[in-house]
């Protein structure tokens, strides 16, 4: 026996329900096509394939919302709201279908296992998923979901979904007394919600459903129909965001053809690209950006958070006000470090940086106008090919006495060592430098420099917005790499790895880069490398914003610490995907931060707190910044600041 049409009562007043649907649905659909419309200014950019790849992204976003759960009770708490959500819109939509184009659905096994008992289970979970959004934002009240733009937006949602779902079960309740239903049970939550109705009769019964029917009615058509206007639009825009989300490495910055554009960078919203202005529509408002930014926790008047908002409601209202400086001040904008923790910490892969660095390069290529420091660290990069003004020594001077090749003296080698500035420059740098080239030597590799002809990547010159000057550093580079016929190329930062690995393919240098990192790992495992010298120390190792979070490089670094004898490694509160920024990324190396705390103070800071004696780092951006943090604190004596190749060549 299975359940039958007869234990239904048909939708009442269907004439009615239509003109009440009408408006509600019209209401809607303008708020899709005003979205259409605004997302139809931005610039055009390719974002459908490869198609197998995001099928994959979505399935891992949207279905099992894997980067919500990281944080498990805001990710179980998400979980029930949107699949509670999608079920019972699903339900909704079958009943639809019965009572209005008489497909069947509300009969059978289907009816049983679907229609009543999971449709129930899962309004349950919306339920229980509300009370803690509720909870969690009433009660606990973290900062980041602070509503700075007047009246609790969200709370007033979660209040009406709350009163959607709690009229649908007494609705469900309701029925089943009133048609004895003896497949009620199957429907656990409408079951639970018929103890109040017994004892009413069958007229009140019948009348007390309809009118909560109509209620019920209207709250779902008023919450559907404001979708669009309000917060909750995310529930439409972030699976298409997270479906069309940048793949690959994060921080990777599309270039612009600067000879042919007639406007340098972004200063109003339609110079950004359509998925772009996705972004602003699919944000949740939900603070993960903003709590893991690192200029935020110093007090710069930076929040990912706020930059998203603010360009969404900019955007929304069409106001005459200027993009940059009056909807987003140029502070907020210059304290950026490109570190990717909003890119990380964003569960629907929204993109801060690239709308920040778009706005950069029109302040530095349309109007000049950026911090006077930058400017010293610029016009060395243009002049001299690196930004260390001022600094007398030449690009292989740290090599004197270690009879490195050069490739205009010695020919094309196996593998490139591509020095970089800081360690060519930066006479701290420059023992690391001189540890790495004894670690190949030692291991017997075959390896050659540019020397004089290497010029810097272009990393501080694109992440400050001088686009143009990237490009010509860029293609200079790969000239010169071409012309020696390099295919492997070898570097000790983090920085120029990404930017010869990630970006210099956008101008056709492709090339096998590799971190220092892992390829000292390769000749640990292969035997070639054997640290033998006990180090004795209690180690941290700090993850680099640009070898981490944007290439996704952990477990290497740690592996060489732990390969040293005597060397314990303890991880830091703050570290891998979460790792607190040194505050020199995004061309900040040359900026002196005169807004709240400096950020490498504040992780050297995290560093003593820790107890460790060694904090070990792969970069030689984070090198400097915790040998300045430690002076600041008085603590370079207690602990060192060493690169893992330093450690090793010790050990060796």
């Amino acid at each position: 026996m299975v359940p039958s049409r007869e234990i239904y009562w048909n939708i009442p007043a269907h004439q009615l329900l239509y003109l009440v649907f009408l408006p509600f649905a019209l209401i809607f659909l303008y708020g899709c096509y005003r979205i259409y419309h605004q997302l139809a200014i931005g610039k055009p950019e390719e974002r459908l394939d490869p198609l197998k790849e995001r099928l994959k992204v979505f399935w891992d976003g949207v279905a099992l919302q894997r980067r919500l759960l990281i944080e498990p009770s805001p990710g179980v708490m998400h979980l029930f709201l949107s699949w509670g959500f999608v079920v019972l819109f699903i339900a909704t939509t079958l009943v639809a279908f019965q009572d209005y184009f008489g497909i069947p659905t509300l009969s059978g096994k289907f009816y049983l296992y679907f229609m009543s008992l999971a449709v129930d289970l899962f309004g349950v979970l919306a339920v229980v998923g509300t009370g803690m959004a509720l909870f969690r934002r009433y009660v606990l009240r973290p900062k980041r979901l602070s509503e700075p733009r007047g009246m609790d937006r969200f709370g007033l949602l979660l209040w009406l979904f709350l009163g959607i779902l709690l009229t649908g079960f007494l609705v469900e309740g309701l029925r089943i007394v009133g048609t004895r239903d003896p497949w009620g049970i199957w429907s656990p939550g409408g079951y639970i919600a018929t103890l109040p109705f017994h004892a009413l009769d069958f007229s009140e019964v019948i009348l007390l459903h309809r009118l909560l029917w109509w209620f019920h009615a209207v709250l779902a058509f008023a919450f559907i129909a404001v979708i669009p206007y309000l917060p909750i639009l995310h529930v439409l825009t972030a699976p298409v965001n997270v479906f069309f989300r940048t793949l690959g490495p994060s921080g990777v910055l599309q270039p612009i053809e600067v000879e042919k554009v007639e406007k340098l960078g972004a200063s109003q919203v339609k110079d950004f690209s359509w998925k772009q202005l996705l972004d602003l529509y699919a944000c949740t408002e939900c603070g993960r950006c903003q709590a893991a930014c690192p200029a935020w926790a110093t007090g710069k008047p930076l929040t990912p958070k706020g930059v998203i908002l603010d360009l969404r409601d900019h955007l929304v209202k069409g106001d005459g006000r200027k993009m940059i400086g009056e909807v987003i001040s140029e502070e907020a904008i210059w304290a950026c470090t490109t570190c990717g923790a909003c890119h990380e910490a964003c569960p629907v892969f929204i993109e801060p940086i690239p709308k920040i660095v778009g706005m950069r390069r029109h302040l530095v290529m349309e109007e000049a106008r950026f911090p006077p420091s930058m400017q010293d660290g610029l016009s060395s990069l243009e002049v001299r090919g690196h930004p260390y003004r001022g600094t007398t020594v030449g690009r292989t001077d740290w090599a004197k006495g270690l009879a490195v090749k050069e490739l205009s003296k010695d020919g094309p080698v196996p593998l490139l060592y591509w020095v970089g500035c800081a360690a060519a420059f930066d006479e701290r740098n420059q023992k690391v430098a001189r540890a790495m080239a004894k670690l190949l030597q030692q291991a017997g590799i075959d390896f050659g420099i540019l020397g004089g002809e290497e010029k810097c990547t272009g990393d501080p010159a694109r992440r400050i917005g001088n686009e143009y000057l990237f490009q010509i550093l860029a293609r200079e580079n790969i000239e010169t790499l071409n012309r020696y016929k390099v295919q492997r190329i070898l570097t000790t930062c983090p920085h120029c790895f990404h930017t010869l690995k990630n970006e210099y393919p956008q101008f056709g240098g492709r090339y096998e880069v590799i971190h220092h990192t892992e390829f000292i790992g390769q000749l640990l495992e292969e035997g070639t490398l054997r640290p033998e010298q006990p180090l004795a120390a209690l180690a941290a190792f700090h993850d680099p914003c640009y070898l981490g979070r944007h290439n996704g490089i952990y477990e290497k670094p740690r592996a060489l610490l732990k390969a040293i004898p005597e060397v314990r490694v303890k991880e830091l509160p703050r570290c891998r995907e979460k790792s607190f920024c040194c505050g020199a990324g995004g061309g900040l190396m040359w900026v002196e931060e005169r807004i709240g705390k400096r950020i490498n103070l504040e992780r050297t800071e995290e560093v003593l707190e820790a107890g460790v004696g060694v904090v070990g780092t792969a970069c030689p951006f984070c090198l400097t910044m915790f040998e300045d943090g430690l002076a600041v604190t008085g603590k370079k004596e207690s602990v060192k600041a060493r690169d893992v190749a330093e450690l090793l060549a010790d050990s060796l």
